[in-house]
C-alpha cells in the first residue's frame, strides 16, 4: 500500500524525552503530505494524459493502417488501369495496322487500276492515230483522184473547146 497524504497526515510518532520538536515534525509532515497528494494528483494527471495518448496512438495506427491498406488498393487500382490502358493502346494500334494495311491495298489497286487505264487509253490513241492516218490517207487518194479526174476534165474541155472553134 502506498503513502497516500491521509497517512502522512495522521501519522503519530510516539514521544520520548528529547525527541524531535513536535510542532516542527507535525509541520513538516503536512509539508510532505501536501507534496505526496501534490505528487499523486499529477501521477494521476499524467496516468490518464497516457491513457488518452494510448487512445490516441491507436486511432492514428488504426488510421495508419486504414491508409496503408487504401494505398495499397490504389496501386493495385492503378496496375489494374495501367494494364487496361495498355491493352486498350495495343487494340488501337492493331486496328491502326489493319485500316492502314486496307487503305495500302485500296490504293495499290488504285494504282493498278490507274495503269491499266493509262495502257488503255495508250491503245486507244493509237487507234485513233491508225485510224485517222487510214482517213487522211484515204482523203488525200481521193483528193489526188480528183485533181486526175479534174485535169482530165480540164482536157476534155479544152479539146472540146478547140475542135468547137475549129
Amino acid at each position: 500500500m502506498g503513502i497516500t497524504s491521509t497517512v502522512v497526515e495522521q501519522k503519530e510518532f510516539s514521544r520520548r524525552f528529547r525527541g524531535f520538536d513536535v510542532e516542527e515534525v507535525e509541520l513538516f509532515l503536512w509539508e510532505v503530505a501536501r507534496e505526496v497528494e501534490y505528487l499523486n494528483s499529477t501521477i494521476e494527471s499524467i496516468k490518464e494524459e497516457n491513457h488518452r495518448l494510448n487512445l490516441e496512438n491507436q486511432g492514428y495506427k488504426a488510421r495508419e493502417g486504414a491508409m496503408q491498406r487504401a494505398i495499397i488498393h490504389s496501386e493495385a487500382v492503378m496496375a489494374e488501369m495501367k494494364k487496361n490502358a495498355q491493352k486498350a493502346a495495343e487494340s488501337i494500334i492493331a486496328e491502326a495496322e489493319v485500316e492502314a494495311e486496307k487503305i495500302l491495298n485500296k490504293a495499290h489497286h488504285r494504282l493498278s487500276q490507274l495503269h491499266s487505264d493509262i495502257s488503255e487509253l495508250k491503245r486507244q490513241r493509237m487507234q485513233i492515230e491508225i485510224q485517222i492516218s487510214s482517213v487522211i490517207e484515204t482523203h488525200s487518194r481521193l483528193l489526188e483522184m480528183s485533181k486526175a479526174e479534174n485535169r482530165a476534165a480540164e482536157e476534155n474541155d479544152s479539146t472540146l473547146l478547140f475542135l468547137k472553134q475549129a
